[in-house]
């Protein structure tokens, strides 16, 4: 058995495809980077991160924070012997990277197809030989959206036509239809796509024995009498068996969108997902269910949190809040830390939301606890480094220097101010910073220690807020508080997360 959600983190728009016995799946990444992290199962219920697709972003526009652009909502498939990830930034247009299987090494970022509000891509290469790829609209940047467009595709999958076809339009009884995900079975054309809003839609499939259309809607999946908002924007996914399952995210305020995992069955060549109760032909999402069939028990799994900054690089859970320069980080490898720069605070005013050099990580669960062991070496200006949550506002345990002397704080940044909430002088070193989170509203206390042992609440509770599209991070810091390059480091011997 398993019980949902499979995995209690911000993994948006999943994506998933099987490759012989392994699913591989990806997801949203927006403006953290590196982006597009690539995930691998072999049961569908246990994940680890095993890399990422795209490492920077080309260009220089993603060299500082902006928050709900970036990568939106890919697509992966397999074609050919290659691995082909397709995505919408919609800003710029439809880009694409590939690689010879999904555990890469992948190809730079290329732009297919330039223009505004291009959101969602899915490639689709028929039986013919022909390719096709579908997507949505961004109403924010074309000033529609509830459209589906269809366009022809060079057979690899490298050229994409200016010229499309609308298939579908959902303006009238699917409100906000996007995240086309495009399949063929028994001679028909299915487009997976979901309506309604991520918070409170559901997931439609559309139908049609010819691939430009006319389709057939239904709803396939809603939330029913269930707790699980929301339930749609995934990816079908076959066993060898050919037994069908859904992953799907369900929005989860600051915890960000969660992963749930859905049976699928087929009635009168429509989709059944979850649980259909009444037999109407549409699912509510199932809380525990019977695990997909494998040949042998899988090791429990997920992605890594804690990181003993043993092995000379940053842990796969890591990401920067830009695209990442190699002058944030050192490791001192005889010591087993990681050293983070007082690289010069890049804003004006106080805002750790616009700094580039934020190293985070999301948040593995509903009720958790991080704590870093650190010390802070102040050169010159002003450095601070510390333990941060962050999202549309944020919250920290910090070292800083103040004057000549180094202080311990917790600060917010709350209504547009960043505030001092507690200060004090601290003159052990090193300090042991630790978060306190709980559900189900994401609360969080700050607590401090000498000896790693017993640990002294400081400051006020915080509640954490979802960022643009994205959960909460949380994660380390170090920055100077004025245009003084270096103005000193901070050193952490791990990051441990219970």
């Amino acid at each position: 058995m398993y019980k949902n959600p499979i995995l209690h983190a911000d993994y948006s728009d999943p994506d998933v495809i099987r490759v012989d016995e392994a699913y591989y799946m990806t997801a949203s990444s927006f403006t953290h980077f590196p982006g597009l992290p690539i995930l691998r199962s072999e049961d569908l219920v246990n994940w680890q991160l095993i890399g990422y697709a795209v490492q920077r972003y080309p260009g220089n526009q993603f060299d500082m924070p902006r928050p709900g652009k970036g990568i939106w909502a890919p697509s992966i498939r397999c074609h050919e012997g290659r691995t082909y990830i397709y995505w919408g930034d919609p800003d710029a247009g439809i880009y694409r990277v590939c690689a010879p299987s999904p555990e890469g090494p992948w190809e730079p970022p290329t732009l297919l197809l330039p223009g505004r509000g291009l959101i969602d891509p899915c490639p689709f290469w028929d039986d013919d030989g022909r390719a096709y790829l579908v997507h949505a609209w961004a109403k924010s940047r074309a000033a529609f959206n509830s459209v589906l467009t269809l366009r022809n595709m060079s057979p690899d999958g490298s050229q994409i036509s200016p010229e499309g076809t609308h298939i579908f339009d959902g303006r009238k009884d699917h409100p906000t239809i996007e995240g086309p995900k495009l399949y063929k079975r028994n001679g028909y054309y299915y487009v997976f796509a979901p309506a309604g809003g991520v918070s409170h839609g559901w997931q439609t499939v559309l139908r049609s024995k010819h691939i430009t259309g006319p389709y057939e809607a239904k709803i396939v999946l809603e939330q029913g009498s269930t707790p699980i908002n929301g339930p749609h924007q995934g990816g079908w996914v076959e066993t060898p068996e050919h037994r069908s399952w859904f992953i799907h995210f369900q929005d989860a305020g600051a915890y960000g969108r969660i992963l749930h995992l859905q049976p699928m069955t087929w009635k009168n060549d429509w989709p059944v997902i979850g649980i259909d109760s009444n037999g109407d032909g549409t699912g509510e999402p199932v809380l525990v269910h019977t695990k997909p069939v494998v040949k042998e028990k899988s090791p429990e799994a997920t992605p890594s949190e804690s990181d003993e900054f043993n092995t000379g690089r940053l842990g796969l859970q890591w990401h920067w809040q830009a695209n990442p320069r190699p002058q944030w980080v050192q490791f001192r490898k005889q010591a087993n830390q990681l050293r983070l720069l007082a690289i010069p605070h890049p804003l004006p005013e106080p805002d750790l939301r616009g700094v580039p050099n934020l190293l985070l990580q999301r948040f593995p669960a509903p009720d958790f606890q991080a704590t870093a062991k650190m010390q802070l070496f102040p050169e010159t200006g002003a450095p601070r480094a510390g333990l941060v949550i962050t999202g549309d506002d944020y919250a920290c345990i910090e070292l800083a220097l103040q004057g000549r002397k180094i202080h311990l704080r917790q600060v917010a940044f709350q209504h547009g101010k960043e505030q001092v909430v507690e200060d004090m002088p601290y003159q052990d070193s090193p300090v042991f910073l630790r978060v306190q989170i709980s559900s189900p509203d994401a609360l969080c206390r700050f607590s401090y220690s000498s000896d790693g042992q017993r640990f002294t609440a400081i400051g006020k509770a915080f509640t954490a807020r979802p960022g643009r599209w994205v959960g909460a991070r949380m994660g380390l810091f170090c920055i100077s508080q004025v245009p003084l390059n270096p103005a000193g480091y901070a050193d952490f011997d791990w990051f441990r997360v219970e």
